[in-house]
């Protein structure tokens, strides 16, 4: 079970105000720009960027973010 559509839609990394996807195992939001992990507690996204955690931690075999 996801968060819902409608607040998806309005959700955005805190850091580069881009578009996040939503991950159930383990529950939370990934900015793939950022290569940043945001968890989702108890059904709540926490989108705080001294909370999130890199991408890498997280989910070793996801891509790691393009250099600019």
């Amino acid at each position: 079970m996801g968060l819902p559509p409608e607040l998806r839609e309005l959700l955005a990394c805190p850091r580069c105000k881009g578009g996040l996807e939503e991950r159930e195992d383990p529950p939370g939001l990934i900015c793939h720009p950022c290569g940043l992990f945001y968890e989702i507690r108890e059904g709540i996204p926490v989108l705080l960027v001294e909370e999130a955690r890199p991408l890498a931690e997280v989910l070793p075999d996801e891509p790691s973010p393009q250099a600019p």
